[in-house]
């Protein structure tokens, strides 16, 4: 995996830790993880853009 061992890994889970502190790692790692649910939930989604027209404005100009 780009030539990351586990030494290169727990240095930079070390170095986050240091940045960020313990209380703050669950909320990033909550945020990575919608991140890369929504980014594969759209590669699987079909690209659907609605235009039908909304009935209700059409009422209203007609009036």
């Amino acid at each position: 995996m780009f030539g990351l061992g586990m030494p290169e890994l727990i240095v930079i889970l070390v170095i986050v830790l240091i940045i960020f502190g313990a209380g703050k790692l669950p909320e990033i790692g909550g945020a990575i993880g919608k991140g890369i649910k929504n980014f594969k939930k759209s590669m699987h989604d079909k690209d659907e853009i609605d235009v039908t027209p909304d009935s209700t404005k059409i009422d209203n100009n007609k009036k």
